[in-house]
């Protein structure tokens, strides 16, 4: 089988369902992910470990992760905020983790409590941790409100890309770029990612764009163009900033997987089953709203999924 020119990372049953009130029975969780997992997805973030009492919707973590990694070729991934999550995370079984290390000082205090040069030393504890007791897994520090924060305002890009490296020499295997609240647009994804890839090499990692101010699909193209080949989205858009109420928050699975196989980049992900994907996902969070274009209007007449069309040059 031929592989994707891109990987879809799917985010909603972590960073989608910590993001709402309502929290989804752990069996509709798992058919969800089964259904993500049916329809081509290959990695998944399907949970969050941290204290049940924070955040209730992750209190099953450990179940949902033991059930995921069953499912062949899932890269199954957990996030971590700091080494006592990355214990247990390892102990679940998880391929890869991934760390919220945020550019923003004010962000960083009030989404981890630690600054972000406290973070690197974090990265630094879960990637010794990581290397004694489970070598194959994969770390990734993601650098949050890479590209503007709601509470700090501006965010310096020598700061973001300054930090990113130092995760990368802290133990990190890769590090990339994340539009926490919706400020991105494409000349600014661009430039970014261009220092990112110039800085960290091979180390650059993923691009995660919010769509609060509907520029997420676009922001995902600018970083296709500066070589970006894995992209985190959510069906249905679930998530966002609670900054921004009402607003889409993630990019959506389905509108990014259209653009992209529209564009004959392959992703791997069979878009009737994906949109299919979104039923147990309403089942489960009922009332709850899903965002995404491409579900509402159907896939063009005449698409087939894997050809690209040539249109006429005739007007």
């Amino acid at each position: 089988m031929t592989s994707p020119d891109v990987l879809i990372s799917e985010v909603g049953p972590r960073d989608g369902l910590q993001s709402v009130k309502a929290t989804m029975p752990t069996a509709d969780k798992l058919r969800w992910i089964d259904a993500l997992h049916a329809a081509g997805v290959r990695e998944i973030e399907v949970a969050s470990f941290v204290p049940a009492k924070l955040l209730p919707q992750m209190a099953d973590a450990a179940e949902v992760v033991r059930h995921a990694i069953t499912l062949p070729g899932l890269t199954v991934m957990a996030l971590v905020p700091n080494r006592k999550g990355a214990q247990a995370a390892l102990e679940a079984g998880v391929h890869k983790l991934t760390m919220p290390v945020s550019a923003s000082v004010a962000h960083s205090l009030a989404n981890v409590r630690k600054t972000p040069t406290e973070m690197v030393e974090e990265v630094r504890a879960i990637a010794e941790l990581r290397n004694a007791i489970a070598p194959q897994v994969k770390l990734e520090a993601g650098i949050s409100t890479a590209f503007g924060c709601t509470l700090q305002g501006l965010v310096p890009e020598d700061d973001v890309i300054r930090l990113a490296a130092q995760c990368i020499e802290a133990g990190a295997d890769e590090s990339g770029l994340s539009d926490t609240v919706g400020y991105a647009n494409p000349a600014q994804v661009r430039r970014l990612f261009k220092r990112l890839r110039a800085e960290l090499g091979q180390h650059a990692g993923a691009a995660h764009m919010h769509n609060t101010r509907g520029l997420g699909i676009a922001n995902c193209l600018a970083a296709w163009d500066e070589g970006v080949r894995t992209f985190d989205a959510s069906l249905g858009g679930l998530g966002g900033c609670p900054y921004a109420p009402g607003a889409s928050g993630n990019a959506v699975t389905e509108d990014l997987v259209f653009m992209f196989e529209a564009m004959g980049v392959r992703t791997g992900i069979d878009l009737e089953k994906l949109i299919a994907a979104r039923a147990p996902l309403m089942a489960g969070l009922p009332g709850e709203p899903v965002y995404g274009m491409t579900p509402e209007a159907g896939l063009p007449k005449g698409f087939v999924q894997g050809f690209v069309q040539e249109t006429s040059t005739h007007v």
